[in-house]
């Protein structure tokens, strides 16, 4: 790649803004900005894409731009962590935007225009966040991206839960980057040097690095929806239209992750034992709490959003598990784990995305998003039903699809690991593999749920038969995630010795030859454990021809065309089937004391009887509910003491002057 990687990224990032600029010079030209910029748009991103990618093997390049603050200008910088995320950002940005092309149709609450504008601002900040090499332009990017974001979120602002779910986004965005800022200002270690280069020379005590992994924690967590952070993302999501939840979900949120990544194994210079049981006990719990709410979610967005919870707490647990190989000096156990974490998230960027965008088809078709109104999509929208098929597979984690990969190559790094020097690592290993496994089932139930509800059985509402398939540019960018979830599925080992150039910079050990090859995905040996997706794939082609065969050899013209037996009651109708409500309630039954249930149940002399049954985050209640209460009487206080009266203000200007001379002497 050549020395000048960075400028084509800037290249790249003054080509998104100039989109955005001539969106905003066509505010109201909805042909003009969804025929022309957004497939601009998508084209920018599948040439960031192809430069990261050339760049991920290439030494790290830097640029320090001439603006900034006074004697803190823009240090900008590419290196394979960074070249490896702006892949995932160019590459599922060039869909969304694809898809978008097809999906703003009307005005959405705002001018379409602007729409384009903030979509691209949007993008330009994450990618300037991924080589940021300061903290200054660091914290400008991520404000960028926030407040971008935010707009986004809010466009169907006249709406007052939109706006509400947009206000508690930009609440949490700004409490994680005050502890972001904090972490900081501990890595730069009293040097005065904000520069990543200043954060690694600078040396620092266990117990200030501890700090600053925690912040770091505690920052980047509540952009990624790790708990109690989570509470933003379940109300954001449904608000944001389609696109731009994919966006958010797909590539948003991996920027988190890039950051927790950038600071726990680049900036700080050790690691210590304990830090990876903190991030492994809270990537586990936000990953079970993420599934199990998914479970009982009856909105088909709210449950894609805690689906994203799950999977953001998998990729966590399995930083927590990198560092703890790091700090026990197994480089090369370390490189597998964090290779599961770059390809989790790589594939959660691919499939979530699909599915959020397949989702978007079925509200534009349908203009509902409750799961109890939905259902038979397949027979009228077959190109989304089909494609969101690969998704949901994707994401429940079945082979030889790329969801399986980064899980089984996760718990193989739990499984397959040695005897650790600390008895309690030892036995927490074993438990933390059990519940992996748990999550991922239960995953795999969740989406069973989602599609069986939306695509399958009968319409539960007469409109559904005016509902129409996704049009071309739609068609066409889910089709280019679903490829990128079977080719991930496919080919892993390819992927993998793509990422040795990440693992060699943050651990210092590539997975190397564990990896196996094209054919055969084996990281611990082949006597041990190996799958290869190939075999899997022709294996299961060559059952289904098979079994095809045998029914039209043996069973062609024989068949016996009769109604179904209607279980002795002719009078079925499609709210008879099973509901999204009776697919959860098996896990709310289970897991009750984890919600904080609300049921509306009829009586017998109900003339219209009405059941209902809410499924509450109890952290709202743990919580951020007893904050807003305090907010509430504080602002009361305040609000007392404003009168609105010069005098009374002027008389508490004399009595603060006196207790001032009484305290000062």
């Amino acid at each position: 790649m050549p020395t000048d990687a960075i400028s084509l990224v800037l290249v790249a990032v003054a080509a998104w803004l100039g989109i955005g600029a001539l969106g905003i010079a066509g505010l109201r030209k909805l042909r003009f900005v969804s025929r022309v910029l957004f497939p601009a748009g998508a084209g920018v991103g599948i040439a960031l894409a192809v430069v990261a990618f050339l760049a991920i093997g290439a030494p790290a390049n830097a640029v320090v731009l001439p603006f900034g603050l006074p004697d803190l200008p823009f240090h900008l910088r590419i290196d394979a962590l960074s070249a490896f995320f702006l892949v995932l950002l160019g590459a599922v940005s060039a869909a969304i935007s694809l898809f978008s092309a097809g999906y703003f149709r009307s005005s959405e609450g705002t001018p379409p225009g602007l729409i384009c504008f903030q979509y691209h601002v949007f993008l330009a900040s994450m990618a300037l966040v991924l080589v940021a090499d300061d903290a200054y332009a660091f914290m400008v990017a991520w404000e960028s991206m926030a407040l971008a974001s935010y707009f986004l979120v809010t466009t169907e602002h006249r709406i007052p839960e939109i706006r509400r779910a947009g206000f508690l986004y930009l609440l949490i965005a700004h409490v994680g980057a005050i502890g972001i800022l904090l972490c900081f200002g501990v890595l730069q270690g009293g040097t005065g040097d904000y520069t990543f280069a200043g954060m690694r020379a600078a040396e620092l005590s266990p117990a200030w690095a501890s700090i600053g992994f925690f912040l770091a924690l505690f920052g980047f967590g509540a952009k990624a929806g790790l708990l109690p952070l989570h509470v933003w993302l379940p109300e954001a999501h449904p608000a944001a239209p389609s696109p731009v939840s994919a966006l958010m979900s797909g590539v948003m949120l991996k920027t988190a992750i890039y950051g927790l990544l950038r600071v726990a194994f680049d900036l700080l210079q050790l690691q210590l034992w304990w830090w990876g049981v903190v991030a492994l006990a809270f990537g586990l719990v936000t990953a079970l709490f993420g599934v199990i709410f998914a479970a009982a979610q009856t909105d088909m967005k709210r449950l894609l959003a805690y689906s994203s919870i799950e999977n953001i707490g998998i990729i966590v647990a399995g930083i927590g598990l990198a560092i703890l190989f790091k700090a026990y000096g197994k480089p090369v156990l370390a490189a597998i784990a964090l290779t599961a974490v770059l390809y989790h998230a790589l594939n959660h960027a691919f499939f979530k995305s699909l599915l959020f965008l397949a989702t978007g088809a079925v509200l534009h078709a349908t203009h509902e998003r409750s799961l109890g109104r939905l259902g038979g999509l397949i027979h009228r929208m077959p190109w989304v039903a089909w494609l969101a098929l690969v998704g949901t597979l994707a994401i429940a984690g079945l082979p030889p699809l790329n969801g399986f990969v980064s899980e089984w190559l996760l718990l193989q790094a739990f499984l397959f690991t040695p005897t650790l020097p600390q008895s309690f690592v030892n036995m927490l290993v074993p438990i933390a593999a059990a519940a992996l496994v748990l999550a991922a089932a239960l995953a795999a139930y969740v989406m069973v749920k989602f599609y069986g509800v939306i695509f399958l059985g009968r319409p539960r509402e007469a409109n559904l038969a005016y509902a129409k398939d996704a049009g071309r540019h739609e068609r066409l960018a889910l089709s280019l995630l679903a490829a990128g979830c079977v080719l991930l599925g496919i080919f892993p080992g390819v992927v993998i010795h793509a990422l040795d150039p990440v693992n060699v910079l943050l651990v210092g050990s590539p997975v190397g030859e564990a990896a196996g090859n094209w054919l055969m995905l084996a990281p611990f040996g082949e006597d041990r454990s190996s799958y290869s997706p190939p075999i899997v794939l022709v294996v299961i082609v060559a059952v289904v021809l098979v079994t095809m065969q045998v029914v039209h050899r043996y069973y062609h013209g024989r068949v016996r065309r009769a109604d179904p037996w209607d279980c002795g009651y002719p009078l079925q109708t499609p709210r008879m089937q099973d509901t999204a409500e009776g697919f959860g309630q098996p896990v709310r039954q289970v897991f009750e004391p984890f919600f904080r249930i609300e049921r509306e149940l009829p009586t017998p002399f109900d003339a219209k009887p009405r059941y209902r049954v809410d499924a509450g985050d109890p952290w709202w209640h743990w919580i951020y509910a007893p904050v807003a209460r305090a907010a509430e009487l504080a602002a009361r206080f305040v609000g007392l003491i404003q009168q609105g009266r010069i005098s009374v203000y002027l008389t508490y200007s004399f009595v603060t002057l006196l207790a001032l001379l009484f305290v000062v002497r």
